[in-house]
């Protein structure tokens, strides 16, 4: 960015009065062919002699802006699908989107221009969280289309802002198309969908991003129908290009141009596999395989014309960011570093990871008093300040454990003891263990297990994973379940705080608690979030953004990209938790669905209306879900969340929640993938969780359900 007090006539390129298109083509007159290959990977060199400075486009901003140093860590995002809030996790990301600023343009007056100091970010995953077992799962907003489509489309609009002319910052849909492990065949497998499963669950919710204004789109590693994602002829170029008129940029995963001659097999080296991912709309390169298009352009493999039309769209993003104009032109240039990691800012994080846990039992122990005579924490993750970060995290000044966080709650005169009570993994000490006996001698015991990200995570990260980032089975580590046994026996009441980034089947656990919370990777001020959960100081309002099954059996073989049986949409069996299921301290009525109409014809919208009514002194805030269930049919769902609402209800108060829901949600996707509806009765059901009965044996209020006739 230029300073704002130069006083040279700048090219042509550097006059932010001129329109956006005769920019680019000036500045791309100016570069030369080297100059140009330099652009399109994620690593820029400065071009001095026209006064552009070095670029890193590689930047990561998760749940926060992520390994660059100090920043409010939020809760990672499987905890903010599980608040079920499009404005929090705009919020969030505005909040975000702020300290990038400030970031970057400190980094920017020191000279810095490094990797993760950019304004790219690529952020959000929206992948669909298929399976319980793939690592990353935690970084995506769970397993529901339309649910990773609104949240991610939020998370979006934080990151990008609103002006009508500069990005505040890039964001990215990543990976497209059709991943979610196995990570350790990322590099090599072939995703095999039906075209049923990809345009009905793979693909909405980037088809949603895009729509939404998504500035990048990032290609998968993998294959999927025999393409490399990167250079999919059919992803790029004709669903996101042509389809849905993308006019952003698309880039690379990391290394992923590689892949394709050293992997897929489906080009013979570097200049042939780079040559392909431009030719096919691969604009930016995360790694340096782009070099080779020097000599690829020398074998008449791509013209610099078609390395030109990468370039154009790499160079609009740079000039919507502001990275040639001058700072006084530029929005939030002048954001100061003193919000980085801020009270206000570290206040929301609390608020969003108090909104994302997720109650899934109660048997009267819940909200605890401050002001019991004894407590005991417990757990190989009650003290661990990893477990609040999650992946790709930045790092805050201070970091709330669950421990401290329950610690500070109590009022003084509390006994509060600590001990860590067994491994995250593998074997139990030989010998006595104290934990057991001091449970015996305290009114409250919490025990705080699960998972931490050395067990689950990318390929790489997750150190203590047999598979490197993958879970093997979705049930708790063999040692906390054995643990958690013994103190049942000793503890006189229970409570279990599970952490982690996915579904943990915890069957024996769920019978034999007597709480159970969900408080997944809950971010900086985790503990206190957690404490005033525990506390009632906050009525839990986090629903599951996953379907938490009994056992790992109960699953599909992990490297099938078929839905039949995953989701709470395709899945016959029996659940522990249900999709969208979480219990609060108040007690909620659902009245009678009245439906606007009988029928419902293509084009039309069919009103759905109830009212809520809240039969407790307490104020509540409950997340009401409408979904649709079609006839019965070969490959249909068994059901489909078309909408959602996360409403307050007062004490004592009756209120009326509506749904306006468009024909077009009751189309479904034939075996060739095209769009059609489906004539006959479907069902309406508006309640606390996806249909079935499992949701109200575990203590949900019933739903209410009414049929429509699709004619």
């Amino acid at each position: 960015m230029t300073p704002s007090n130069s006083t040279e006539i700048p090219p042509r390129f550097k006059n932010p009065d001129l329109p956006l298109e005769q920019r680019i083509e000036d500045l791309l007159l100016r570069l030369t062919l080297p100059e140009k290959i330099n652009q399109l990977m994620h690593e820029n060199n400065a071009v001095t002699r026209l006064g552009i400075p070095a670029y890193n486009w590689w930047n990561e901003a998760c749940h926060g802006v992520g390994r660059n140093g100090r920043a409010t860590v939020f809760p990672q995002v499987i905890a903010l699908a599980a608040t079920w809030d499009r404005d929090l996790v705009l919020r969030v990301a505005s909040v975000i989107s702020d300290e990038a600023r400030a970031k970057h343009h400190a980094a920017f007056a020191a000279g810095l221009h490094g990797q993760y100091q950019g304004l790219t970010f690529w952020t959000p995953n929206i992948n669909i969280f298929r399976d319980p077992r793939w690592g990353r799962g935690q970084e995506s907003f769970g397993e529901d289309p339309f649910l990773c489509g609104e949240l991610g489309s939020a998370m979006v609009r934080g990151l990008q802002g609103d002006h009508p002319k500069y990005l505040k910052t890039a964001a990215c849909a990543k990976h497209f198309a059709v991943h979610s492990g196995p990570e350790q065949a990322r590099h090599t497998f072939d995703a095999q969908p039906s075209l049923k499963d990809l345009y009905e669950t793979y693909l909405p919710a980037f088809e949603k991003l895009v729509r939404t204004g998504v500035e990048a789109v990032m290609g998968a590693y993998n294959r999927v129908l025999g393409e490399p994602a990167c250079a999919s002829q059919l992803l790029l170029e004709e669903i996101l290009r042509k389809n849905w008129n993308f006019q952003g940029h698309v880039v690379s995963d990391c290394g992923a141009i590689d892949d394709f001659h050293q992997h897929h097999k489906v080009t013979a080296n570097a200049a042939a596999s780079a040559a392909l991912a431009v030719r096919r709309g691969c604009d930016l390169n995360c790694g340096c395989t782009y070099n080779d298009l020097n000599v690829a352009v020398q074998q008449g493999l791509i013209t610099e014309q078609e390395i030109d039309v990468s370039l154009r769209r790499l160079l609009a993003t740079k000039f919507r960011l502001g990275l040639f104009d001058p700072s006084d032109r530029v929005p939030w240039s002048h954001l100061s570093t003193s919000i980085i990691d801020s009270a206000a800012h570290r206040a929301l994080a609390r608020d969003a990871a108090a909104a994302s846990i997720v109650l899934l039992k109660n048997e009267g122990v819940l909200p605890l008093r401050r002001n019991h005579t004894s407590l005991l924490v417990t757990g190989p993750t009650a003290a661990s300040i990893t477990v609040l970060l999650g992946n790709y995290f930045g790092v805050s000044s201070r970091l709330v454990t669950l421990l401290e966080g329950i610690t500070g709650r109590v009022a003084e005169g509390c006994r509060v003891a600590y001990r860590t009570g067994c491994p995250l993994d593998g074997p139990m000490a030989p010998g006595v263990n104290y934990t057991y006996a001091t449970a015996a001698d305290c009114e409250i015991t919490i025990a705080v297990l699960g998972l931490d990200p050395s067990l689950e995570g990318e390929e790489g990260d997750a150190v203590a994973s047999s598979s490197g980032g993958d879970r093997e089975a979705i049930e708790l580590p063999a040692v906390q379940l054995e643990f958690f046994r013994e103190l049942r026996r000793h503890a006189r009441k229970l409570i279990v705080v599970l952490t982690g980034g996915s579904a943990i089947a915890v069957p024996e656990i769920q019978e034999e608690a007597d709480a159970v919370v969900h408080a997944w990777y809950p971010g900086c001020e985790g503990g206190a979030a957690v404490a005033d959960v525990l506390f009632g100081e906050i009525n839990p309002s986090g629903r599951l953004p996953v379907t938490v099954h009994r056992c790992t059996s109960d699953l599909p073989p992990f490297a099938d990209y078929s839905m039949a049986g995953r989701t709470y949409r395709f899945a016959k069996s029996e659940p522990l938790y249900p999709f969208g299921f979480g219990l609060g301290y108040a007690t909620i009525e659902y009245g009678p669905l009245q439906l606007g109409s009988s029928s419902i014809r293509s084009g039309e919208t069919l009103s759905a209306a109830l009212n809520l009514s809240n039969t407790s002194d307490r104020d509540a805030v409950e997340v009401v879900q409408c979904y649709l269930t079609p006839p019965p049919g070969p490959c249909t769902p068994l059901a489909t969340l078309v909408d959602f609402r996360k409403v307050v209800v007062r004490a004592w108060e009756n209120i009326q929640v509506e749904f306006e829901i468009p024909s077009t949600a009751f189309e479904q996707i034939d075996a060739h993938g095209r769009r059609k509806f489906v004539t006959g009765s479907h069902h309406v059901t508006v309640g606390p969780a996806s249909p079935g009965p499992r949701a109200q044996a575990l203590g949900a209020p019933a739903a209410s359900t009414s049929s429509v006739l699709l004619v």
